[in-house]
Parts: C-alpha cells; structure tokens; sequence
C-alpha cells in the first residue's frame, strides 16, 4: 500500500509526464509558430532599412585660468570634476546643432516613394547619382542614386509639417504639390520659383523622369529637438575629458556631415567663448593699469618726501625683513583683490569658489594685523620709513604683474585656439550598419516565437479542462460504451460540402472499428430494455451526436437489421446533410398532420437504412413532441424495424431530448473528447434524472492521440493487408 509521500510523488511524475506529452501532442504548432517567426525575423532582417552611425571624439582640455593664484582656487575647490558635464550639454544645445541644422537644411526632409515592402531593398547599395533603372513599369518609384539638393524652400504656416509631393519631370523641370494633390509650384532646377506663399529654388535634382519624392518642412526647433535626443555624447571614464559621439541614419552621408557640422560648430563657439572671455579679461586688466600706476607714483613721491624731511635714507636689517613678510601678505591680497574682481562676473556670492576667496583673503587679513603689531613697536621714523616702503613694493610688484598679464592676454585674444579639440573627425562604417543587428533578431524572433508559442498551449491546455478520460466519465456512474477516435477520415467528411458517411467512406477506419464495437455492446444493453427505440442526445452542442446517430446506423444496417434514423432535432437538425440529402418534408409536417409517414420517408438511403429528416422547422418544437402524435408515430415506427434511432438536440439546450427520453428503451450521451467538461455532463445527468428519464450510458467521441494519457494506448492501427 502506498503511503502518502508515495503518492505525491507519482502525481508529480504523472504532472510531468503530462507536461512532457503535451509539448509533444503540439509539436507541429510549436515548430509552426516558431518557425514562423523564424522566417519573419529574416525577412525583417533582409527588408528592414540598415541604419549607420556616424561617430566621433572630441577632448575637452582643462581650462587654465587667466588670472593668477585662479588655478589652484579652482583646484581647491574641484570644481573642474564637472568640466565634460558641462561640455557635453554645449555640444547638444541649440546653439551648436542649431548652426548644424541651418548648414545642412536638415529642417528640410526629402525622400524618395519607394515600392511597397521591397522598394527599400531593391533600391539599396546605389551610390547617388548612380541611378537605378525603372521597374515594372512603375517610374513613379524611385529606385535608388537619387539625388534632391533644395537650396531654398519657404512655405507658409499652412504647409509645415504636411507632407508636399515632388515631381522630377523632363529636361530639368519639377513639380511641388500639396497633400491634397494641387500643383503649388512649379519650375525649372537652380531657377527661384516664387508662387503665392511659396518659394522654392532647387539646385540640384537628378532622377528618372516621373520619380516622386515626398518633402517636408518642419520648423528648426522641431528638428532641433529631435537632433538633441538622437545626438548621444558620453564621456569615457571619470574627469578624462574624452567624450564619445554617436548620431545614427539610414543615410550614411548625411550622418556623416551631420557629425562633422556638429563637431566644427563646437569647437567654433568654444574659440570664440574663450576669445570673448580674454577679451573681456584684457580689458579689466587695461582698466586696472593706470589706478595702480597712479599708486605706484604716489606711494614713490611721498617716500622720497619723507627722506629728504627726515634725512633717513633706508631701514635697518631687522626692519627690512619684517617688511618682506609684510608685502609678501600685501601681494597676496592684491591678488586675491584681482580675482574676486573675475570670480564677481562668474559666480555668486554663495559660490563655493566666492566662499573659499573670502575665506583666503580672512586668514591673510589676520596674518597681515599680527605683522602691524610688530611694526608698532619700532621707532617713530622705521614705523613710517617701512610703511612708505611697503606701498612702493607692492604697488610696484601689482603694476609688474598687470603688464604681465596683460601682454598675455593680448597674446590669448589674437591666438585663441579653445580648450577642446577634434580627436577623431567623424566617420561611418557604411559595410556595418548598426541596425538591424541581424544575429539577434533572428535569435530574438525565434525564442518569441518559440514562447508564444509554449504560452498559447499552455494556455489552451489550462483553459481547455474538457474531459479527456473516460474514467471521467464513468466516475459520474455512467459507462462508456465505446471510445470513438478522431481520425482523418472523420474530419474530412465534416468539413466537405457534399458528405458522405464514413462508414461507407473508408470502413477500415479506426471511428468505424469503433461503431462495431458498439453495436456489439448495444446488442445486449438492449436485451432489458422496453422497446427498440435508441435516443443519441448530447450535453452541448458540437458534440457529435449526429455524426454518431448516422455512423451507428450504417454500421448496424451492414450487420443485417432493419434500421430507421430519425432526426428529432427540428430546430437545427443536420442528419441530412450526412446522408447528402435536402431537409424537405419531415417529422415535424407528420406530427403537424401535414403529411403521412409514407410521404416524408426516405427509403434505403443507405442499404437497410431508412430515414426521416427534421423537416420544415416549427415554431413549437416542444410541444408536438409532447403530444400524442409523437407516441402514435413512434408506437408505429418499432414494430417495422430492427432499431429505430433518434438524433434528439442537446439536453441542456433544450427539453426535446428529455421528452423524446421517455419513448426511447435505451438513451445514450454522447462527450466529446477535450469539449465538454465533467461537471457539464453531470448536470445533464441529473436533468435527465429530474425528468424521469435514465441514461443507459456514454459515447465518448473524437478522442485525439495523446503522447501521455489513456488515449496514448487506446487505439492500435490493426489493418488487413491487400492482397
């Protein structure tokens, strides 16, 4: 006996097992879908438009200040860390891809109509100016070489961001259309057409006369704004100062000197910028010169007075030191002086950099009043001696400096060179296009193809819990009498339009093997039954009640019996379109009176087999077999045949079958295989109960193979060999 954890695991292997058996049911839809997606991925790849990337590299050098002492503030500070994050935002501004956009006429867009779907490929690999020649007949298209060069194109508000049309016409003439078709200019190549609102000069049009080329017109900005996000510029490493840039387009060359615009326009405004900011630099210092020569010369004057007053001519050797610390503090704060002047235009007073200024000038302040206290304790004439000396020196250390720097500036101003430059001009691989990476769409296209694929089985499988064993089936208390394969041979015939019954069709077939395995088994449920006739119903429809009413028939006809087939569903009965027959006059004009039984028989439609369709359908179906018509006819019909069979709508559609139940000696349901669901059949059960009626057993029709399952080792091909 097993124990539990026995039994847990031989579900989980039976789980698995399951898993394993449906990949394998479905392996030809997996393979399908996947190999579907497999030849899209291709074609993509071999149809979709390569797109190339330009790139290129540029340095960003690190600026040295202009103004002394600057530098090692700066550097103090870090404040060069963010030096490329600035640089990177000048190259994307407006400023710079705007001057690109005005050179290129990139606001301008001109493309060639291609021929749907393969026009771009059939197009591709022509150099400009190497024209294609035209195909099909069709000169509309363009394809391939082209080459549009419009120099000047002003539209009215109306007409940007509509798409115009281009026609090249004959001996150098073109045609500009609007969207709606109408002719808004029209001229000759490199001649200035004005017309209305519109003027257009195209300098250089080269294509097969009757080439179309659609044209837009899109304000700066809107190309700007594209550029900027299309434009990506990265910098290699931390504070390198080397910045990557890449931009990608279908057109090569365009991406090319749409690069190389953007990278000359950027090293054009950081010349000037820096040019303008020495510039402006040279300027304060030539502002600064003649306060500092005035000082100079009034600190020298009143020195000289004092000498000759005092008849003192220098200071002693203890004096003279203390003086050298004094101007050596009073030459760092005139420096600092200076670039607080510079730091003013740049920054604000909560800067980092105005911060660490004032805090540099404190300490020197405080350096420079420690000395003073020094100096108040020599003699009256050193203390004045020194004092006159100290403004002299530092006077003349500042005005030295201010030429230096002047002469400097001056030399910056007129050889400005900026402080980036070109690493690597731009360029593109035009024998690797960077779109579609080709490996890894196929690969991608194939595992989502693969994916949906299992997800869409999966799925079907989860959503689809109809009943796939019959021990399902029999767990309800009703038997099965015969598990009737779905073959080839039955799918078939319920899809052509002129039918015919399989078992007359192809008798060798497994669903055939199966009716004569029934019929067997009806032989003796029936020996206890009150009458001959056998009601076929089912739960839902499309079950195949009537594919098996009409197969059981044929089946137990060719074993000798006398068989009558009735289609009791006279709402939607179709048994007569498996015999290959018109509805016409049926069961429904017998229990209406309208016709005798004789007149609405079909006899031997198959041999031994006579039938009656539905007929014209009623408006009260229920009804007339609720009266006693129907038991008048049916008491007639079981004494003149073997069996007497009747198809009957499905019970839990209507109450045709629950009546039609009460005649009937044996009543059987049919299933179908992975349709209806256990708890469907149960509640037809007991609406047959509830109406007295009992259900003698089960058909369990189109069982499919299954890899795992019962249906794997229910069925075995056992054919006679020809002779």
């Amino acid at each position: 006996m097993m124990n539990s954890t026995d039994q847990a695991r031989d579900n989980d292997t039976l789980d698995l097992n399951a898993l394993f058996g449906t990949l394998l049911d479905h392996k030809w839809v997996i393979a399908s879908v996947t190999g579907a997606f497999l030849l899209i991925g291709v074609l993509y790849t071999v149809f979709a438009t390569p797109i190339y990337q330009a790139t290129s590299v540029v340095q960003v050098e690190q600026k040295t200040p202009s103004i002394p002492g600057l530098s090692d503030l700066t550097q103090s500070l870090g404040t060069t860390a963010s030096q490329a994050t600035t640089e990177i935002a000048l190259i994307t501004s407006r400023l710079v891809i705007g001057q690109a956009v005005d050179e290129l006429k990139l606001n301008v867009q001109v493309d060639p109509q291609r021929m749907p779907i393969v026009g771009d490929y059939l197009s591709r690999g022509r150099k400009p100016g190497n024209l294609g020649p035209v195909r099909f007949g069709l000169s509309r298209y363009g394809w391939g070489g082209e080459i549009v060069d419009i120099f000047k194109l002003d539209l009215p508000d109306a007409l940007m961001n509509h798409k115009l049309e281009l026609r090249a016409g004959e001996n150098h003439q073109f045609t500009l259309l609007d969207d709606n078709g109408k002719t808004i200019a029209q001229g000759a190549v490199g001649q200035l057409v004005k017309a209305g609102d519109v003027t257009v000069q195209i300098r250089q049009l080269l294509a097969n006369p009757g080439t179309r080329f659609d044209v837009v017109e899109q304000p700066p900005l809107t190309t700007i704004n594209k550029l900027q996000t299309d434009i990506v510029a990265l910098e290699q490493g931390t504070d390198s100062g080397i910045i990557d840039l890449t931009y990608n387009n279908a057109d090569p060359v365009l991406a090319q000197q749409t690069m190389e615009h953007i990278t000359r326009a950027y090293v054009r405004q950081n010349v000037e910028r820096n040019s303008a900011e020495a510039a402006s630099q040279l300027q304060f210092v030539k502002d600064q010169l003649p306060k500092v020569r005035n000082e100079l010369d009034a600190a020298q004057s009143a020195l000289n007075a004092f000498q000759t007053k005092s008849h003192a001519v220098d200071i002693s050797m203890q004096t003279k030191g203390l003086l050298d610390q004094i101007v050596g503090v009073e030459n760092s704060i005139q420096q600092l002086h200076m670039q607080q002047a510079d730091i003013d235009r740049r920054f604000t007073h909560d800067h980092p950099a105005y911060q660490a200024l004032q805090q540099q000038m404190g300490t020197l302040e405080a350096q420079k009043a420690a000395m003073e206290k020094q100096v108040g304790g020599l003699p009256d004439t050193q203390q004045e001696l020194l004092k006159l000396n100290r403004d002299v020196q530092v006077s003349s250390n500042t005005y030295t400096s201010l030429l230096n720097q002047a002469q400097q500036l001056d030399i910056a101003r007129a050889g400005t060179v900026g402080n980036v430059r070109i690493v690597d001009r731009s360029l593109v691989d035009i024998t690797q296009p960077v779109q579609p990476r080709k490996a890894l769409v196929i690969v991608v296209a194939t595992f989502l193809g693969g994916f949906l694929a299992l997800a869409f089985v999966f799925l079907k499988q989860i959503l689809n819990r109809g009943v796939e064993d019959p021990a399902a089936i029999e767990d309800l208390g009703l038997p099965v009498y015969a598990s009737v394969p779905l073959s080839r041979g039955q799918t078939t015939t319920s899809r052509s339009r002129k039918k015919q019954l399989l078992a007359i069709a192809d008798p060798a077939d497994l669903a055939v093997e199966a009716f004569r395995s029934l019929r067997t088994s009806l032989h003796f449920a029936r020996l206890e039954a009150k009458n001959n006739v056998l009601m076929i119903t089912g739960a839902s429809p499309f079950a195949g009640k009537t594919f098996v009413s009409a197969n059981l028939a044929a089946v137990i006809a060719q074993a000798g019996q006398r068989v009558l087939l009735i289609d009791g569903d006279m709402r939607r009965g179709t048994l007569h379109q498996h015999l290959g027959i018109r509805a016409g006059e049926g069961l429904s004009d017998v229990l209406v009176g309208s016709h005798e039984i004789d007149t609405v028989m079909h006899k031997n439609i198959v041999p031994n087999v006579d039938f009656i369709t539905r007929g014209r359908v009623p408006p009260n179906p229920s009804e007339l077999l609720m009266h006693e018509h129907f038991s008048q006819f049916i008491n007639a019909m079981v004494p003149q045949y073997d069996l007497v069979i009747v198809d009957t709508p499905p019970i839990l559609a209507v109450t045709d079958a629950a009546v039609i139940g009460h005649h009937a000696g044996t009543s059987l349901l049919v299933a179908r295989f992975g349709l209806n669901k256990a708890r469907e059949l149960a509640l037809a059960q007991q609406r047959f109960e509830q109406n007295g009626v009992e259900l003698k057993g089960a058909i369990f029709n189109a069982v499919e193979r299954r890899t795992a399952g019962y249906s794997a080792y229910a069925y075995y091909k056992y054919q006679t060999e020809p002779t």
